[in-house]
């Protein structure tokens, strides 16, 4: 671990939270020590989220619970200041303003710097954050608005904010799915960063729903399912095999390869002289019953071709689109959102759900017109035997479709999500992003369910930067770099390394 100090910086024992009928967390014990990477990892819904708002004082525990740092008792459920320069948070959604710049974004939490009559120090407040994100050394222009910023340059100005007036003092970063939307060679860089918290000294947990990253990461991994933990191991003591075991709470097959196409089939999308973003004249077909994954590094365009093809993209698009099985026309890419293709956007909170609708009215949405009677009226009981149908055909855990859709894990919302686009059995299914900060065992039952629909001859179209997604789900790749297709990938010749050597340009 690298520390002379012995003692755990943070413990917490016998940590439970009940909600209504629901026991979310039962009798949790955790330790991050210092100079340690702690994962904390599990399903969806098995209640790793409500530690964490526990933690940040957004919940309160149940009575008997204790949580020390440096073996200082301090209350759960409570937000103080004493207790918040030693535990410090960057949550999944990172809680920054886009239409802020880097500066103002870290003026929220610890103020500007002011003259004696008030105004604000302008050139002091550039110096404070600029010193903060340049040890990332991601070159990141403080004064523009986040919104502009990369991913991992958002990520970073978080971890930043987490981490003022920090420096010297023991305590727990925690950080909340912070690659979820990164792609390979962002991790690595992310990956840096963590380290060097903890070379300094300090504890971080780390909550990932990804194998690869605690195995790459973390010194020791605590698994909790059903609201309960189930083990604390070193990471060294363990398998993915092992992990996913004691995750899933029964052996699982953590290997998905997909099958090649049986034979040559016909084109249900063509795509010609796509432009949209930094696209520069894109083609391609997909056939039924292919999967077709399209990836690159962050700023490539490949997360924009989805958003393009299902008319969906907010920036200028040209190009030309056809559905063969439909008609002999082409449609322009500007009028896309007319052929009425389906996506799975790469933002499930912001783009994917509506937060104040139930499970059954986020399924439906899109198919109000089908389920209205000639006069006009809803017809209830076809639209709740519709929810409930696919509730169940893609195995969404919920206490019934009437539930509010926040009350769902992200996996089991990504599902709803799914079962939206599917219920109107389009020819192409879009998804970007498909398993972003999904647990191991959901992310299976995903790519089943993906699966099963190109194998009754749907096309799906897989833009990720995940490159478990694309070794699991995809028949071929194409990597996108520059804004131009650079690369095809076929069958057996996907692998990792091609994958990351064609996305970084180093084959």
């Amino acid at each position: 671990m690298g520390t002379e100090l012995t003692g755990p910086v943070l413990r917490v024992t016998a940590l439970s939270k009940r909600f209504g009928g629901t026991q979310a967390l039962e009798d949790v014990d955790l330790e991050v020590m210092p100079g340690e990477i702690h994962a904390l990892i599990g399903p969806n819904g098995s209640g790793k989220s409500t530690l964490i708002k526990i933690l940040a004082g957004y919940h309160h525990a149940e009575p008997g619970a204790v949580a020390e740092l440096d073996g200082e008792p301090f209350g759960l459920g409570q937000v103080a200041a004493s207790r918040h320069d030693r535990l410090r948070f960057v949550h999944q959604e990172l809680g920054l303003v886009g239409e802020l710049s880097a500066i103002d974004n870290l003026a929220l939490s610890h103020g500007f710097a002011r003259t004696a009559f008030g105004n604000i120090r302008w050139p002091e407040m550039e110096r404070r954050t600029s010193a903060l994100v340049e040890r990332f050394g991601l070159g990141i222009d403080v004064r523009r608005p986040l919104m502009t910023a990369t991913p991992v340059q958002r990520t970073v100005v978080a971890i930043a904010a987490a981490l003022q007036g920090w420096e010297g003092r023991r305590g727990v970063l925690v950080l909340d799915e912070p690659t979820a939307v990164l792609p390979p060679g962002e991790v690595a860089r992310l990956f840096d960063i963590v380290r060097e918290v903890r070379d300094a000294g300090a504890g971080v947990l780390y909550v990932s729903h990804r194998m690869d990253e605690i195995f790459a990461l973390a010194d020791r991994v605590t698994v909790i399912r059903g609201g309960r933990r189930i083990a604390t191991r070193p990471v060294a003591e363990l398998t993915p095999r092992l992990l996913a075991e004691l995750m899933a709470g029964e052996e699982m097959e953590t290997a998905h390869r997909p099958a090649s196409p049986s034979g040559p089939t016909k084109p249900v999308l063509e795509v010609r002289d796509l432009w949209a973003g930094p696209l520069r004249g894109v083609d391609f077909d997909l056939a039924g019953g292919e999967r077709l994954g399209i990836t690159g590094l962050v700023g490539s365009g490949h997360e924009i071709v989805p958003y393009a093809v299902c008319g969906a993209h907010a920036g200028r698009v040209s190009g030309r689109l056809r559905l063969p099985e439909r008609s002999e026309r082409w449609t322009e890419a500007r009028d896309a959102s007319g052929l009425g293709l389906p996506l799975v956007p790469a933002d499930r909170a912001g783009e994917g759900v509506i937060g104040d609708f139930s499970v059954g009215e986020n399924l439906t949405l899109p198919l109000l017109d089908r389920l209205r009677s000639r006069s006009g009226r809803l017809r209830r009981r076809r639209e709740s035997a519709l929810t409930q149908d696919w509730i169940r055909r893609v195995g969404v855990r919920t206490a019934g479709s009437g539930a509010r859709i926040t009350t769902l894990s992200g996996g089991n919302q990504q599902k709803v999500v799914m079962a939206r686009c599917l219920a109107g059995r389009p020819p192409v299914l879009a998804l970007c992003e498909p398993t972003a900060g999904v647990d191991i065992a959901t992310r299976l039952q995903l790519y089943d369910l993906i699966e099963r629909q190109a194998d009754e001859g749907m096309g799906v179209l897989v833009s990720s930067s995940d490159t478990q997604d694309l070794l699991a789900l995809c028949t071929r790749v194409l990597v996108v770099r520059d804004g131009r297709i650079t690369r095809e990938i076929r069958g057996r010749d996907i692998t990792e390394p091609a994958l990351v050597h064609a996305m970084e340009g180093t084959e």
